[in-house]
């Protein structure tokens, strides 16, 4: 009840097209005023208890556990914290943003999860930086790019790994299509984590709440937040 977790839309925001119109993103091209007027409005809006703590994501598998606010954006994909009152954040349009913390709500976290944070360990890292024993973990991963729309190359099949009932066939030759949300449950629970839970939403499909960096380029950014209180 203490957890505060949510993902943006892309509406009610000043950002024009193509970032129409909620964009949080400074690194896509868009107008460096208005990306600053919607995280402003994001901040006053939510009632946030402080800036969110921008990441510098690159797909890596850094995450960090900072004890106060830090100055400036930090290179990570991943944050978590056990101080009340930090703002963990994460930017995706198709990606996974996933959310973490323990059952007494006394630690948090988010992690940005496409496919390649997947394939190098990115949720494994964070359930580890998190510290906690898995059967008290909770896991939920927010909106997403669906199976339906996701497709891949072999090569990066045999990168992410899991359950042939992660994927399905697609019409093109030494291809696939592959369920983000499937395989992190898969490995959530390889590592014991077995509370999880998932959006119903896929990113790419519904283009009136969701950008969609496989749908359109250049598009904007959602951020997902989670806190503490």
């Amino acid at each position: 009840a203490n957890v505060v977790a949510f993902t943006t839309t892309r509406t009610g925001g000043v950002s024009q097209a193509p970032f129409n119109k909620f964009n949080l993103g400074l690194h896509v091209g868009d107008n460096e005023v208005a990306v600053q007027r919607n995280r402003a409005h994001l901040k006053i809006h939510f009632s946030l208890p402080n800036e969110p703590i921008w990441l510098a994501q690159t797909h890596s598998t850094i995450v960090l556990n900072p004890k106060s606010q830090p100055a400036g954006t930090q290179p990570a994909d991943g944050i978590v914290t056990a101080t009340a009152g930090l703002v963990c954040a994460v930017m995706t349009a198709d990606c996974m943003p996933l959310f973490l913390c323990n059952r007494v709500g006394t630690k948090v976290g988010v992690v940005h999860a496409g496919w390649r944070g997947l394939a190098a360990g990115i949720i494994e890292q964070a359930v580890a930086v998190l510290d906690e024993p898995a059967g008290q973990i909770m896991a939920w991963a927010g909106p997403t790019i669906s199976a339906a729309h996701f497709e891949i190359g072999d090569e990066v099949r045999a990168q992410l790994g899991g359950s042939q009932q992660a994927y399905s066939p697609s019409q093109s030759r030494d291809r696939c299509y592959v369920d983000l949300y499937r395989l992190a449950g898969e490995r959530l629970n390889a590592i014991g984590v077995g509370c999880y839970g998932h959006s119903k939403h896929c990113t790419y499909g519904d283009a009136a709440l969701f950008y969609s960096h496989r749908r359109q380029q250049p598009t904007g950014r959602m951020v997902s937040l989670i806190y503490r209180s």
